[in-house]
């Protein structure tokens, strides 16, 4: 066993446990367990339980999002105390007075990126479990033998079976597979277009007009248009069953970030200017007046009695006849 089978193991595991159950429930409401359409169910079941056990992942990359934008003008305060500075010093200095802001503030710039990094290793774990049953092969967990030869036979509306892919219909050994190919290409159109979606919701509504003057948001704009691109391509080389899980996964995403975006928008965007509109018309938005003060009482304190001091008293103190002489407490 490799390197990477032995990482993908327990994942692998864990795969099979929620597809067989998932499988399972499905068979025991009356489909048909050989049906390509059961295990498509399935494999949306997969997504579903694995996506619901991210959300404190999700939460946790919202918070971070708010925090990165409260210490945004902070960070550009240092990159214009060290702009057009290329030495190493500076380079260092800027790069650790960078690192003591995240940390002073709890930030994480690749707090964004968690909840993908930890979908990754899911899904090399379903592509492996999906290539194995392709060639009848039975899992490392639930998935047995008699399982894993109904999931490699099992085919949607009869002809597209779940284990090919784009490329592996057209090069087929009995001629293109028109069928397949019409409908992987369908599934790879409906996930570049999900994923474009999702990522433009983010770059018109909610991100700040300080935060778009930044390189960064130039950077994230370009990635918009190119990492559509790059699953039209890979996407064609994707089983229909990873195909699935896949556009089920982003369509989650996509909702998932619309709510977000509509009912805790971050401030100072498009989209918090769009639900305060929502509320105002609703008689439900809640506005701070600026005219309100807090009022400090000072409590006013008693007049101290003075006496003037006698001629011989003046000289035992040191100060001039008629001088007055504060006597604390009465």
């Amino acid at each position: 066993m490799d390197l990477l089978s032995t990482i993908l193991w327990p994942l692998k595991w864990v795969v099979e446990l929620l597809l067989v159950a998932w499988h399972w429930v499905f068979s025991a409401i009356g489909l048909d367990p050989a049906a390509g359409l059961t295990w498509v169910l399935s494999i949306v079941g997969l997504v579903l339980v694995v996506r619901a056990a991210l959300i404190p992942l999700f939460v946790k990359q919202i918070k971070n999002q708010r925090r990165m934008m409260e210490v945004a003008p902070q960070l550009k305060k240092i990159q214009e105390k060290y702009k057009g500075k290329k030495d190493q010093f500076s380079r260092e200095a800027m790069s650790r007075e960078t690192m003591e802001l995240y940390k002073k503030t709890g930030t994480n710039p690749l707090g964004s990126c968690l909840p993908l990094l930890v979908q990754m290793p899911i899904f090399f774990a379903l592509f492996s479990v999906l290539n194995d049953a392709q060639h009848s092969k039975e899992g490392v967990g639930p998935l047995n033998a008699t399982l894993a030869d109904q999931f490699g036979d099992a085919s949607l509306f009869g002809f597209a079976p779940l284990h090919l892919s784009f490329s592996g219909a057209m090069n087929a050994v009995g001629g293109p597979e028109v069928g397949v190919m019409v409908v992987a290409a369908i599934m790879v159109v409906l996930m570049t277009a999900s994923q474009f979606i999702t990522q433009l919701q983010i770059v018109s509504k909610n991100i700040s007009d300080e935060t778009k003057a930044s390189p960064m948001f130039r950077q994230q704009k370009v990635l918009l248009y190119i990492l559509p691109f790059v699953f039209l391509f890979s996407g064609f080389t994707f089983p229909l069953g990873v195909m699935f899980y896949w556009l089920t996964s982003n369509i989650w995403t996509m909702v998932q970030q619309f709510l977000i975006i509509r009912n805790m928008p971050m401030p100072g965007t498009e989209a918090a200017k769009q639900r305060e509109e929502r509320l105002a018309r609703k008689g439900k938005l809640v506005v701070e007046s600026p005219s309100a003060e807090t009022v400090v009482v000072q409590e006013k304190k008693p007049t101290q009695r003075q006496q003037p001091m006698g001629k011989n008293r003046a000289k035992k103190t040191g100060g001039a006849p008629g001088t007055p002489n504060i006597k604390n407490g009465s």
